[in-house]
């Protein structure tokens, strides 16, 4: 193992960040591929692609539940019991995707318009969330076996997989949606192809060494069952922050289609820088759940604090190149200059709590690699519902009396980055210095 814990973390947090960021690489491509369609094209997707990361991102206890069973069974030398843990979860993310995929697919046009989705862009939503459903499968078979290969530590096999599905779906984007015409559901379907040729890769790699290693490949039913349970509390925090998302999509909707529109630009350029500060949250969580395993708390708490001083450093840097190009980045996804303006404006706020949401994150991965989730899911829950109440206060007290969007942008963004991750951040915080997550 390498002597220096910034070095190990390095060693899991590049690749990881390749993987990670082909999630919001997908939306990213999307978003620009898609804001050549028009205004309404471009607030649809903001529809359905809430939805679907929603729904998905309510299973990301598929990946990080995953990583913090095998890491501590790594740690403690029982390989075959955490390769066991690992396949019990690609078998409970397929029942969960396969499940998910119906309720979505039937459920679409209901659930844009309880986002506030009406006319020309409820349509493009629909049409958006119907073609991307069908991959959700595949999306949640990513997450199972990428927390298999976080936790045996071998991060570079999931950057491999990840730039390809980047490059496929890209490739497939072009030609679904500027060559053939399919307008937005040739967005979806792009993705849906790439997730599911993700998918089914890491699956085979994860089957292969799962059997080298003596694990059982077939599925059993009661370990899944158990499985499912112990990620409940993962769940319920993810929920809670997923919550707090969504009612950050209604507020821009009750603002306006600009709002929704300059949403989706911010929205999507956070979710891919914020991997940036994930993948070293990822990292920790990995390293601290093995030295946890091994009963190695000296080494844990080493790793802790150079985990959250890497978190804060990632932080500041990824801020400051943010800010800085909050004004030039909004044009190359949006052609309106109102929502141009209204972007940039939710960058640069956004930029400026960037080293806060590092610090917080990290933590967060540490808490997580300790299989902390009970106070996570309470702290998220809390943090949740006083950003909801602030927005309501936006939305229903201030904005009558404040016509300009651009302030009133502002206000959304501050009350997201302050509040529902401010909270978040002391809470975390707080545990850590506690010592009582190591136990």
């Amino acid at each position: 193992m390498a002597s220096s814990p910034y070095k190990q973390l390095a060693l899991l947090a590049i690749p990881t960040f390749g993987q990670l960021v082909a999630e919001p690489a997908f939306v990213l491509i999307d978003t620009a591929i898609v804001g050549q369609l028009g205004q309404s094209a471009l607030a649809g997707l903001a529809l359905g692609s809430t939805i679907v990361l929603t729904a998905v991102g309510l299973c990301v206890f598929l990946a990080y539940a995953t990583t913090s069973q095998v890491a501590r069974h790594l740690g403690s030398g029982r390989m075959r019991e955490g390769m066991q843990a690992g396949v019990d979860s690609l078998w409970l993310s397929l029942l969960i995707g396969a499940a998910l995929a119906l309720a979505l697919f039937a459920c679409a046009e209901p659930l844009c318009r309880a986002l506030g989705g009406r006319g020309d862009e409820l349509a493009q939503g629909v049409s958006y969330t119907r073609a991307v459903v069908l991959g959700v499968p595949g999306m949640l078979l990513v997450y199972a076996a990428n927390g298999l290969c976080r936790g045996m530590q071998k991060a570079t096999v999931t950057l491999v997989v990840a730039v390809a599905g980047a490059a496929l779906n890209t490739v497939l984007d072009v030609l679904f949606v500027l060559v053939w015409g399919w307008g937005v559901a040739g967005s979806g379907f792009a993705t849906f192809i790439a997730q599911w040729f993700m998918g089914l890769v890491l699956f085979a790699a994860c089957l292969r060494w799962a059997r080298r290693k003596g694990a059982r490949l077939r599925p059993r039913w009661g370990s899944i069952a158990s499985s499912g349970k112990e990620g409940l509390p993962l769940f319920l925090r993810t929920l809670a922050l997923r919550a707090g998302l969504v009612a950050t999509v209604m507020a821009a909707a009750a603002l306006g289609t600009e709002m929704l529109a300059s949403y989706q630009v911010v929205n999507a350029a956070w979710g891919f820088v914020l991997n940036i500060l994930d993948s070293v949250a990822i990292a920790g969580q990995a390293l601290v759940g093995a030295r946890l395993g091994a009963r190695d708390l000296s080494a844990a708490r080493r790793l802790t604090q150079a985990t959250m001083r890497a978190g804060l450093a990632a932080g500041f840097v990824v801020g400051a190149a943010f800010a800085a190009l909050a004004v030039a980045a909004p044009q190359l996804f949006a052609e309106s200059a109102e929502v141009q303006r209204l972007a940039s404006v939710g960058m640069l706020v956004t930029g400026v709590a960037l080293p806060l949401q590092g610090w917080m994150w990290a933590a967060d991965g540490i808490l997580i690699g300790a299989g902390d989730f009970r106070y996570l899911a309470w702290t998220c829950a809390a943090a949740s519902a006083a950003y909801v109440v602030a927005l309501v206060a936006v939305v229903c007290v201030i904005a009558p009396r404040l016509p300009d969007l651009a302030a009133l942008c502002a206000l959304v963004w501050v009350a997201f980055d302050f509040i529902l991750m401010g909270v978040r951040a002391i809470a975390n915080g707080l545990r850590i210095r506690t010592g009582r997550w190591m136990a």
